[in-house]
């Protein structure tokens, strides 16, 4: 059991070499950087002698409860991977902090960050999370990281990225060896980091998707890697006009199909007036006044040909039936060039 402590700092650092006429105090003042990585400590006690404190490498010990960092306001980077640490806590203070590295550590729900304007990097792969559990983010912890630009989330059973969509300074996004599997998922975040220039979603399943380089190139304009391979700019002015071309012919063809079904509702009708409602719900597709004048033609010529039958003599009206029923009975009397109706009165 090992404790960082300012007697351990004072006894092993370099930096504080006795100076003439130099006070203790004084000598702390000037501690920029402490390194004690892979030194088996589990606690950190009260350092707050290295007011000016930058820097603190404290990975690979054992860890388990960040405490006593309050101090630290001038800290920028804070090495903490590969400790036991189950709880981010402790670190609203340090209002300074840009990088933080938590990889490698115990830890399921991401929060305690609040108040970390400053923070640009933040480490959190391989977190050893009990089997069928993932790596869960605080609504709160991800809208007060507005500075963020590196987040590294690899490892760590996660199935989606949607909730990840606020960060939009995002620049670099490591998020290896997850469950990523849809494709509408990825299409959606993208839209909403538009400085992201370098991905890596490398041993997911959503990379065996069919097309899913050259969605996530088309929708994504700054991006210059992906999975580790370079972007190259005419591949991705291809694949945009590429998909500009497809989207043409497919909107083409929708409204090619939408016409050919108002069509067939218009004229598959046997009684005229059953075309009312129709040309009503399609008036915004079809030409208004072409469509009118040609349903007024049409109720003209049906209100004419009414009118005409209504004029025809009744006896004239009894002669067209019988001389329907008589070709029925002589069908040799109806062949093409004979006048049906004389032969008959000729009998």
């Amino acid at each position: 059991m090992v404790r960082l402590t300012v007697d351990l700092i004072a006894r092993s650092s370099n930096q504080l070499r006795s100076r003439k006429d130099e006070s203790l105090t004084q000598r702390f003042r000037r501690v920029t950087h402490l390194n004690y990585s892979n030194k088996n400590i589990d606690y950190v006690e009260d350092l707050s002698r290295c007011k000016n404190l930058t820097v603190l490498y404290l990975y690979d010990n054992n860890i388990s409860h960040i405490g006593n960092l309050g101090f630290a306001t001038n800290l920028t980077h804070l090495y903490l991977q590969n400790n036991c640490i189950y709880c981010i806590e402790n670190l609203t203070g340090l209002k300074r902090l840009e990088k933080l590295y938590l990889g490698g550590n115990y830890i399921t729900v991401v929060e305690g960050l609040e108040g970390l304007e400053e923070l640009r990097e933040l480490h959190l792969e391989n977190q050893r999370i009990p089997a069928g559990e993932k790596l869960l983010m605080d609504p709160r912890t991800l809208n007060s990281l507005t500075s963020l630009t590196v987040l590294n989330i690899s490892n760590n059973n996660i199935d989606e990225l949607k909730e990840l969509a606020v960060l939009e300074n995002l620049t670099q996004l490591v998020a290896v060896d997850n469950d990523l599997r849809d494709i509408k998922d990825l299409e959606f975040v993208l839209s909403k980091w538009p400085r992201l220039w370098r991905m890596d979603l490398s041993g997911n399943p959503i990379c065996h998707k069919p097309k899913y380089r050259d969605r996530v190139i088309v929708i994504s304009k700054t991006l210059e890697i992906l999975d580790g391979k370079e972007i190259n700019e005419m591949a991705r002015q291809f694949l945009v006009n590429w998909k500009a071309s497809k989207d043409a012919q497919k909107k083409i063809k929708e409204e090619n199909m939408a016409g050919r079904l108002v069509y067939q509702q218009l004229y598959a009708l046997e009684q005229p007036r059953d075309l009312l409602p129709v040309l009503h719900q399609t008036t915004s597709y079809l030409n208004k006044d072409k469509t009118k004048s040609a349903f007024m033609a049409q109720m003209h010529s049906d209100h004419m040909q009414g009118q005409l039958q209504r004029s025809l003599p009744k006896k004239a009206i009894i002669i067209s039936e019988d001389t329907r029923q008589l070709a029925v009975k002589y069908p040799a009397n109806s062949l093409p060039g004979q006048d049906l109706s004389h032969t008959y009165v000729a009998k």
